[in-house]
């Protein structure tokens, strides 16, 4: 009978399944694709309920950032104004009345996904409202302001030159890039 199984296996008879069963059932999307497609209809819907309604295919990068002002309603980050107390300060002692806000790597990521979303539905890159400078510019001012407010400054990390023979695990430089050979 196993004989019979590997026999219908390998004609593709429908008594022992084929290969082909797998291939008409949709994958499952990734957490990335169902996060896409949910960012996307998000910003569908942002731009149907700007008065007067605003089609996908009008939105430029001013409906862009007026998204992403709006979403600020919903962050958890706590942001700290120049006013207050703790101010610079990356563990405030307190509770202060300071606004919470989008964090910088969640607008940062969303604009990625967004951008991505925006060409697999048929947007040119050349008109891509999610890559425009303007969007750079607002979020490097994000990632600035959050940094100074928490009092934790924020540098690029800087590319290191390939270590030389000699070095080994044990030099006084360290680096949190990984290495693979």
């Amino acid at each position: 009978m196993s004989r019979e199984r590997g026999k219908d296996f390998a004609e593709g008879s429908s008594a022992g399944g084929s290969l082909n069963d797998d291939q008409q059932q949709p994958a499952t999307p990734s957490r990335y694709e169902s996060q896409k497609r949910r960012d996307w209809n998000t910003f569908g819907q942002y731009l149907k309920n700007q008065r007067p309604p605003v089609a996908l295919s009008q939105s430029n990068y001013n409906h862009v950032l007026e998204f992403l002002r709006y979403l600020d309603q919903f962050g958890k980050t706590k942001v700290h104004l120049q006013g207050c107390m703790f101010y610079g300060q990356p563990e405030p002692p307190a509770p202060c009345t300071c606004p919470l806000r989008q964090a910088w790597g969640s607008l940062d990521a969303l604009i990625g996904r967004l951008r991505a979303a925006y060409e697999e539905n048929g947007g040119s890159p050349e008109n891509n409202p999610f890559a425009s400078g303007a969007i750079r510019v607002y979020l490097r001012e994000v990632r600035e302001c959050q940094a100074m407010a928490r009092g934790i400054p924020f540098k690029k990390k800087k590319k290191k030159p390939s270590p030389s023979k000699g070095s080994g695990p044990n030099d006084d430089e360290s680096s949190s890039t990984m290495h693979f050979s």
